[in-house]
């Protein structure tokens, strides 16, 4: 038998050093060729690394959380044959396995004997816990395999309390809700929502979280933020997307307003080339650029994601709502390649139903403008002395004030305005 030593591999782009953001596997796990081994976290996205021999997992190279270098030895995996250990390499001493380590994928077996730790039950595994809540729509972390057996066991996951990183649900986790649950069986209580709770959770802040965090207080400090609201009657633009629905839905897809959206940013910078722009503000260089290169910001398991649609003046309606689905699908599974979350020159976000009256979007540096799509409402509104029902939105956008004026900004907001209220004008050359 021989030793296989994994390095933290080369990402490209001139990266030096990467976060390593969660394990796959742990020590004494059997792994196969292409099963994924750990996530890591360059400044634009996460990255998958691979196992690229059978083997079982002698062991682990760091902590999830840690900053690596590029070349640092990963993980150790023992091999038939001689492996590719040299002498000049230095193997990692060997960790206890990592708590919060994900189940890894089952793997065939390799011809050596497994070396199985004996531990006392209470390290396998955490405490019994009480019931977590949860809104009803909110997703908890967890992998397939946890879901799936959640599933069985008819467990929901939004009521169980995860010890894995950034929460997440792991096996033990499950075993730990049912053996809470037994446990109230047989005294004949049950948590109660008027008891007294004195427990805390410290969640550390690794991963897409620290990206994210990290890259909100940037564009915070760095730019000179400034929001502008305006009210659009979107009752015309909504007929027009229930209408080509109904007509080509079932052979071209579905339409959401999201690409007319798009289609009313790619019109209205036209006119306004200054706000389709990056500002380098350490080499003071403002490039506009000609492409409509659109950042959907999208909600994902590890936090927010901005998958770009790239070359959005080129597109039709259903060109782009296949491509925003295409990305939102690969950024909410962790498939998104790096190139797929770089190079936005606007970035457009939404909460869906769960828009609100107004919002305040952080900018994606080094855009200079962001614009923040509201809840589709239905008021009563006045029209030629009438008293209408009509379909109402709120566009709640802010820009880089250094970069763009304030008028500037609100005539573009109104250009939209004009376009989604007269949207037959988002066609016409």
């Amino acid at each position: 038998m021989g030793t296989h030593v994994i390095k933290m591999p080369d990402i490209g782009e001139g990266i030096a050093e990467v976060e390593l953001a969660q394990w796959h596997v742990k020590v004494g796990d059997l792994v196969v060729e292409d099963q994924v081994l750990a996530d890591v976290m360059t400044d634009k996205a996460m990255v998958d690394i691979p196992s690229p021999v059978h083997g079982k997992v002698l062991s682990l190279g760091g902590q999830p959380g840690e900053v690596m270098a590029v070349g640092s030895i990963l993980i150790s995996i023992e091999v038939e044959g001689a492996g590719n250990l040299k002498a000049s390499d230095q193997l990692v001493k060997e960790p206890a396995p990592i708590k919060e380590a994900a189940p890894a994928v089952a793997a065939p077996k390799v011809e050596t004997a497994p070396v199985v730790e004996s531990k006392p039950a209470a390290a396998c595994r955490p405490a019994p816990q009480a019931p977590v809540a949860r809104d009803a729509d909110e997703r908890p972390l967890a992998s397939p395999a946890v879901r799936k057996h959640a599933l069985d066991l008819g467990i929901q996951l939004r009521l169980v309390q995860g010890s894995g990183p950034a929460g997440r649900i792991l096996h033990e986790d499950l075993d730990a809700y049912l053996a809470q649950g037994t446990q109230n069986a047989r005294s004949g209580s049950a948590p109660s929502g008027y008891a007294q709770r004195h427990d805390e959770e410290q969640i550390p802040v690794i991963g897409m979280r620290r990206k994210i965090a990290q890259r909100m207080q940037e564009a915070t400090q760095r730019a000179a933020h400034f929001s502008y609201v305006e009210e659009i009657d979107v009752t015309a633009v909504e007929e027009l997307r229930a209408h080509l629905n109904e007509k080509h839905g079932a052979t071209r897809g579905k339409l959401t307003l999201l690409p007319f959206l798009v289609r009313a940013l790619v019109v209205a910078l036209r006119d306004f080339p200054q706000i389709n722009a990056r500002y380098d503000d350490e080499a003071q260089v403002i490039t506009r650029h000609g492409a409509v290169h659109v950042g959907v910001a999208t909600q994902s398991d590890v936090g927010l994601m901005v998958p770009v649609v790239r070359h959005a003046e080129a597109r039709s309606l259903w060109d782009s709502a296949a491509e925003i689905s295409r990305l939102a699908t690969a950024a909410r599974s962790g498939k998104a390649a790096r190139d797929e979350l770089s190079g936005s020159t606007i970035t457009l976000t939404s909460l869906g139903a769960l828009g609100g009256i107004v919002s305040t979007p952080v900018l994606n540096l080094p855009e200079v403008a962001i614009v923040g799509v509201n809840k589709i409402v239905e008021r009563p509104m006045v029209i030629k002395g009438q008293i209408v029902v009509r379909k109402m939105m709120n566009l709640s956008s802010s820009f880089d004030h250094r970069v763009v004026d304030g008028m500037d900004a609100a005539l573009f907001i109104q250009a939209i305005r004009g376009l989604l209220e007269q949207p037959a004008s988002l066609f016409v050359e």
